[in-house]
């Protein structure tokens, strides 16, 4: 029986489009260091983040009664990601991706765990406000996750076949979450060995997902 033709692409953001690996690195490895925690390598990284971003602080040993994570750490975080963000470049074949699926009949839709307000200011810096048709992200600065927001999303359009692409082990949760198929992508957030194990398709390139649309 021939693969049902996926009526949406839903875009995960950072790491997926946006290459801030090491500006993520970068921002968490400070805060680790002034409080005397060991700092990441880009292989520890890889290896450890995850979602919810506070279970992830909590396994780096930060303490939350001495930092409470949402009045203290995830302020600091952000604070050190918003000084190099705008450093950050896109993932390799973003555009011409986009631009490739945008000659489709499929919708482009941006999910992401992001504070919606920055997540606008970084889509209008890299000249990529227009290449999704909705941008969904969360209202705070907590990155809790995004399962809720796909579940609302796919309630508003039921008839909806999508395709997740993401980094983490968390797209393919919340593309599970709604009966949906997700390929994930080698190069960002998480290692590929974290990825293998959500039995979904990898891909090393972007200009890859053209193949399971």
């Amino acid at each position: 029986m021939p693969r049902p033709t996926h009526t949406h692409l839903v875009w995960d953001f950072n790491g997926t489009i946006l290459d801030d690996v090491r500006l993520g690195i970068d921002s968490v490895n400070p805060m680790l260091a002034s409080r005397g925690l060991p700092t990441l390598t880009t292989e520890t990284y890889r290896a450890h983040f995850g979602f919810p971003v506070k279970d992830y602080y909590r396994h780096l040993g930060f303490d939350f009664d001495r930092d409470d994570y949402d009045t203290v750490l995830a302020p600091e975080w952000v604070a050190n990601y918003r000084a190099g963000e705008r450093d950050c470049p896109l993932v390799p074949g973003v555009r011409d991706t986009l631009d490739a699926v945008a000659t489709r009949d499929v919708h482009q839709i941006m999910l992401s765990a992001s504070h919606r307000a920055q997540l606008l200011e970084q889509l209008a810096y890299h000249g990529l406000s227009n290449a999704f048709e909705e941008i969904m992200a969360l209202d705070n600065i907590h990155a809790g996750g995004k399962v809720a927001l796909a579940v609302a999303w796919k309630d508003r359009h039921p008839d909806a076949h999508p395709l997740f692409v993401g980094d983490t082990e968390h797209d393919a949760e919340v593309a599970r979450a709604v009966g949906a198929d997700c390929v994930l992508f080698t190069g960002g957030h998480q290692s590929r060995d974290r990825l293998a194990a959500c039995a979904c398709p990898l891909i090393d390139r972007l200009e890859d997902i053209l193949a399971y649309l």
